[in-house]
């Protein structure tokens, strides 16, 4: 799959926590910690388990970086 997104983060599903309609997908990218709000139903059709290899894909239309005072 090819995808235009450069924001490409690619890592290993470590814990999936399902509700009703959303689950919270936590992804270990080198050691950082991601996690995604996805719908149960797209994690069914992904076959989502703990150890999965995963390419998180991230756009937003800002980004906000903070420095200590």
């Amino acid at each position: 799959m090819k995808l235009s997104a450069r924001n490409q983060l690619k890592g290993t599903v470590t814990d999936i926590n399902q509700g009703e309609a959303i689950a919270n997908v936590a992804v270990d990218v080198a050691g950082q910690r991601l996690v995604a709000s996805i719908t149960v139903e797209a994690v069914r059709e992904l076959g989502l388990i703990t150890g999965s290899e995963v390419t998180g894909v991230v756009k937003a239309s800002d980004v906000m970086l903070a420095v200590a005072d």
